[in-house]
C-alpha cells in the first residue's frame, strides 16, 4: 500500500471514530479527555466482537473531537442555517448531528483538506448508518456549508 493511501485510510478511520465519540458525548456527555482516552486504549486499531477496526490517525481524530467540541455553537449555527425552516438540529437524529458536526468542523478548521475530499468522505461515514436519501442529505448540507465555511478567514 502507497504511504498516500495509507495516510487516506487512516484519514477515514480517524473520520469514523471521530464521529462515533461525537455520538458518544452527545449521548452520555462523556468528558472530551475522557473519551479520547477510550478510543485511543480500547477503540482505535482494535477487535471488538470480531470486528476489526482499522488504525486511524490519532492527530487527526484527536483534532476532529476536540475541536467539533470547542466550536460547538459555530458549528450548530453553520448546520441550523442550511436547515429548511421546517427542520431544526433538534430535529435530527444524534448519528446525523455527529457525522454533520464532524464534517462542518472539518471544512472551517482544516483547509489543507479538499471540500470534495471532506464531503466524500462523510457520506462515506453516512453510507454506515443510513440509506440513499440520508446520504444525500449529508452530501447537499456540507456541500452548502462548505461554501460558507471556507469563504470565512
Amino acid at each position: 500500500m502507497s504511504r498516500t493511501s495509507a495516510r487516506t485510510k487512516a484519514r477515514a478511520a480517524a473520520r469514523l471514530a471521530a464521529v462515533q465519540a461525537l455520538y458518544q458525548h452527545d449521548m452520555e456527555s462523556t468528558a472530551i479527555p475522557a473519551l479520547l482516552h477510550e478510543f485511543h486504549h480500547h477503540r482505535l486499531g482494535a477487535t471488538i466482537e470480531d470486528v476489526e477496526y482499522a488504525e486511524a490517525d490519532i492527530l487527526f481524530f484527536d483534532d476532529l473531537v476536540k475541536g467539533a467540541a470547542a466550536r460547538l455553537g459555530e458549528v450548530d449555527r453553520l448546520i441550523e442555517e442550511k436547515l429548511t425552516t421546517s427542520w431544526t438540529l433538534a430535529r435530527l437524529d444524534k448519528p446525523m448531528k455527529a457525522i454533520l458536526r464532524a464534517g462542518t468542523y472539518e471544512l472551517l478548521a482544516r483547509r489543507d483538506v479538499p471540500v470534495g475530499a471532506v464531503i466524500s468522505e462523510y457520506v462515506d461515514v453516512a453510507h454506515a448508518f443510513y440509506e440513499k436519501r440520508e446520504t444525500g442529505f449529508v452530501n447537499g448540507l456540507l456541500d452548502a456549508i462548505a461554501k460558507d465555511a471556507r469563504a470565512q478567514g
